[in-house]
């Protein structure tokens, strides 16, 4: 796991300086390549092979081709052999050398045979191109600067700011997310130029004509559409195996791998599996917790580590923690971001990067893909009842009445998306009229059903931002985080999967729990609340510290000359809120939160 960057220029000073501001993403070696057309760097976490020989940049045996690489190649020992077979030799035992023969024997085509996580750019000098490519879910960054036919990329925003570029805040992107709580959703980022690759995207940039050209290698929606739907009497041990195997590509690792623990279904399967997988092998998780406060779940945590015999390590929040770290976890997630329940995990990276780790695995992903919130309820009562299941919509109703009313009662029809717009817009009172985009293009479908819409989750509305958070946690700390649940077999099969199989007669999860009996606790497979990472920012928010500093900032000059909102409208925002009227801590939260990032990045 490490950082990465580039330009097509020869420009040694400055490539060294944005590998500086990388630093966190890789503390143990760094390296630059640097010819007259064009620049590499890197920041090196090291993983796989240890040794100097995995050391990058890398290239291959006559020096055509060169590489930078952040994340893994899960299946790169099979890839291995294949190319062994093909006559190719290597010096190393990395997966990064492997990305380097594949592209020689398959061309950019060869991202469709890796299984992994991965943000790259390979330098073909030959050719005269670089090649670009993010994995299929975005589990790792890229983002890109292109102007006057020159491109900067990097792993963060953060090093391509290290060039001489106008800072603007795109003006677009910070009106949804003020309005409608909307990330990570789009090419665009809050940096004006700024753009990230998409997950699923390659970028081929010619050094002769200077041209750039975007491709989409992998479409979730397509796959989709080619595979049929899984009906099986075994589904439950077809799961079960694949998301073991899936896990057991992620314990690939020549430093030692720990894991979260929430005391939740995804957390939970993936540490008994590591159990399971490594029998005789010392185990350290790392949980948050909240001692006495009804978002404890430290009962299930040590449930699971009465059955696993793990190491548990804890941390907790206070406002005191938050208050201190508070400009730091802005910095380092380098965009805005929608609540402060973020601030959990990157404790928890912290803590682990404390006790040693550089490996964690995580169980982010397991809620989209089999349906683990209870607001997805409505979406799968209003399928059946499109579909006149009624024996399914009859058996699910008393758990799902109230989602179905939230959601599945609301269709496409014109006066029902009119009255989610003003609704919208009564919310959004706050701000000034700096964006006449078109709010209603930016609502989601409502009328959708159960599996399109977590296939919506997956491509735009969740999981992108929560993916971006866990990096650039994680990296803070300067640890691996890796994701089971977005191995892309693995979604691919859920995707697949009826939606009775994930909600069924009220059970969230179905198939999940199914699949995990025998290796969770039952009392786990048995919950029915959902915590996660959360905390009390509802409480945080009428805190007299805290308040304190929020009001400083809301009654600040800078606040007040902003042309994004209306400052006494924001006022009563937060006095309703402290008052107790209603809990308003989530707007309040990214009206601070875009304040802070323009005095940070853009003032």
């Amino acid at each position: 796991m490490c950082g990465i960057s580039g330009f097509s220029w020869g420009d040694a000073g400055l490539i060294e300086k944005m590998n500086k501001s990388l630093g966190h993403r890789g503390p143990d070696d760094q390296g630059t390549y640097v010819d007259d057309r064009f620049s590499l760097g890197h920041k090196r976490l090291s993983i796989i092979d240890l040794s100097a020989a995995g050391r990058q940049p890398m290239s291959n045996e006559d020096d055509s081709i060169w590489i930078v690489f952040n994340g893994e190649v899960y299946n790169f020992r099979e890839l291995r052999k294949d190319l062994e077979a093909s006559g190719h030799s290597f010096r190393s035992n990395s997966d990064t050398e492997v990305i380097i023969h594949a592209y020689e024997e398959w061309g950019c085509n060869c991202v469709e045979r890796f299984n992994g996580m991965w943000g790259f750019a390979l330098y073909d000098r030959e050719k005269g191109l670089i090649f670009l490519s993010r994995d299929r879910f975005g589990v790792k960054p890229i983002y890109y600067y292109f102007n006057d036919n020159k491109i900067i990329f990097s792993s963060e925003i953060n090093a391509i700011l290290q060039h001489e570029i106008t800072r603007a805040p795109n003006d677009r992107i910070l009106y949804e997310y003020l309005a409608l709580d909307l990330v990570d959703h789009s090419r665009e980022t809050f940096f004006k130029g700024i753009y990230s690759l998409m997950p699923g995207e390659s970028l081929i940039y010619e050094l002769v004509d200077r041209s750039m050209e975007l491709k989409r290698w992998y479409k979730l929606e397509e796959r989709i559409e080619a595979l049929p739907t899984s009906r099986n009497d075994n589904l439950s041990g077809i799961v079960r195996d694949l998301f073991m195997d899936c896990v057991r590509y992620r314990l690939i690792s020549d430093v030692p791998v720990g894991s979260c623990l929430s005391g939740g279904i995804d957390s939970s399967s993936i540490v008994c599996t590591m159990r399971r997988l490594a029998r005789d092998g010392k185990i350290k998780t790392f949980s948050l917790v909240f001692p006495g406060k009804p978002i404890d779940e430290s009962a299930y945590i040590d449930e699971v580590v009465s059955n696993t015999n793990v190491e548990s390590y804890r941390t907790t929040l206070t406002l005191e923690n938050v208050m201190a770290d508070l400009e730091d976890l802005v910095r380092s997630q380098g965009e805005p971001f929608g609540s402060l329940s973020i601030y959990g995990q990157y404790k928890i990276m912290q803590l682990a990067h404390q006790k040693g780790m550089k490996v964690l695995l995580d169980g982010q992903g397991g809620d989209e893909l089999f349906a683990g919130y209870t607001k997805y309820s409505g979406y799968y009562l209003r399928e059946c009842l499109r579909s006149l299941r009624l024996s399914e919509f009859i058996r699910h109703l008393d758990a799902g009445f109230l989602s179905f009313l939230a959601i599945g009662m609301l269709g496409r029809t014109a006066p029902t998306r009119r009255l989610l717009v003003y609704l919208q817009k009564r919310k959004t009172s706050f701000l000034q009229n700096f964006y006449n985009g078109d709010l209603d293009t930016l609502l989601f479908e409502w009328g959708s059903d159960l599996n399109r819409h977590l296939q919506k989750e997956i491509t735009k509305y969740s999981i992108p931002h929560l993916l971006r958070y866990e990096d650039r946690n994680s990296m803070r700390w300067s640890i691996e985080s890796r994701v089971p649940f977005m191995d892309y077999r693995l979604v691919e099969l859920a995707a697949s999967l009826p939606s009775y199989e994930k909600i069924n007669e009220g059970e969230t999860k179905h198939i999940l729990r199914k699949a995990m009996e025998g290796l969770v606790p039952k009392r786990i497979l048995q919950r029915r609340d959902k915590v996660g990472f959360a905390t009390p920012d509802e409480l945080w928010f009428r805190e007299p510290k805290f308040v304190e500093l929020m009001s400083s900032i809301l009654d600040s000059k800078e606040f007040r000359s902003r042309p994004y909102w209306k400052h006494a409208a924001v006022k009563r925002l937060f006095e309703d809120h402290l008052l107790g009227k209603r809990d308003n801590s989530r707007q309040i939260w990214r009206i601070i939160n875009a304040e802070l990032w323009l005095r940070m990045f853009i003032d």
